[in-house]
């Protein structure tokens, strides 16, 4: 547990020599979501898993309560980022990041260039709910469907329905191709730190987050390279529109993974992990284990 501002962070540690790298997990998951590719990347690398604020075992302070609309942000999870890797890994990492955990990892690296060494993105969140993506007369409609459901009962009604078993099984067979993958352990793991005390507050209030940055504004801005994965079965993020990122200078390369969903380093791992051993033996300096912040 590392203590960040006040709060209690939860994170996993594994591996002793080689580069560092921070796994940054998704909506609604947390660092366990890497249980596949931890041990193997550990081999050669110094691996930190780490569950951003308001998710999996980390604190979730109650956005209601601490009255400041900006904390369930991009720029919190991405400040969090950035003071881990001084205070806790010490030195520059290469941030691997799933779905909204690659918009974090972007943001943190154009907050702090000096930190991360370079990106994975794998299937990063396109923010379709962005409010910019929106076309304008449907803009009132989705703020007064998130005032409902952040402000009044039918938020919890909704989350309730969802942080079942049979639900989160569903969710899950949607977004994984392979859906031999999703097994009573993936399962657990998704629901439970979503039954402790705040999640559900957590969940709308980011259902509610239609602002912020998009991946198309961060990308120019980011100094490190960047590798892009992507999963061509995801029904969520459409490889078609993901594969506009590769234009970008900041990205060295666009891969497609086939056959794979929305989370590939759970649903395959084999083609995730040697991915991440390649970009990172590509980048990482011969000082890398000695080099500090």
């Amino acid at each position: 547990v590392w203590n960040w501002r006040g709060y209690s962070i939860r994170y996993q540690h594994s591996g002793n020599n080689g580069p560092a790298l921070l796994l940054v997990h998704g909506f609604g998951a947390n660092s366990d979501h890497w249980r596949n590719n931890i041990s193997v990347l550990a081999q050669s690398h110094r691996v930190y898993s780490i569950d951003l604020i308001g998710y999996g075992y980390s604190d979730k302070p109650n956005p209601r309560q601490i009255r400041d609309p900006s904390f369930y942000t991009f720029e919190t999870w991405a400040s969090q980022l950035n003071e881990f890797c001084l205070d806790v890994i010490k030195d520059q990492p290469f941030f691997i990041c799933n779905s909204i955990g690659g918009v974090v990892g972007l943001q943190a690296a154009v907050l702090a260039p000096h930190i991360c060494r370079g990106i994975l993105l794998l299937n990063i969140s396109l923010r379709m709910l962005h409010i910019k993506k929106q076309p304008w007369y449907g803009r009132p409609f989705i703020r007064s469907f998130q005032r409902l459901l952040r402000d009044t009962a039918v938020g919890k009604f909704f989350y309730k329905a969802v942080a079942t078993k049979e639900s989160v099984r569903n969710i899950l067979c949607q977004c994984y191709h392979d859906t031999s993958k999703v097994t009573d352990e993936l399962v657990q793991i998704i629901l439970s730190p979503g039954l402790e005390p705040g999640a559900a507050e957590v969940f709308l209030e980011f259902i509610c987050y239609s602002g912020g940055p998009l991946p198309e504004e961060l990308l120019p801005q980011v100094k490190c390279p960047v590798l892009i994965a992507w999963g061509d079965k995801d029904p969520w993020e459409p490889i078609e529109l993901g594969r506009n990122y590769e234009n970008f200078d900041s990205v060295e390369d666009f891969i497609v993974l086939p056959n794979v969903g929305h989370c590939p380093q759970d649903e395959a791992p084999h083609l995730v992990n040697s991915l991440v051993e390649s970009f990172v033996a590509r980048h990482a300096k011969s000082s890398s284990s000695t080099s500090h912040c």
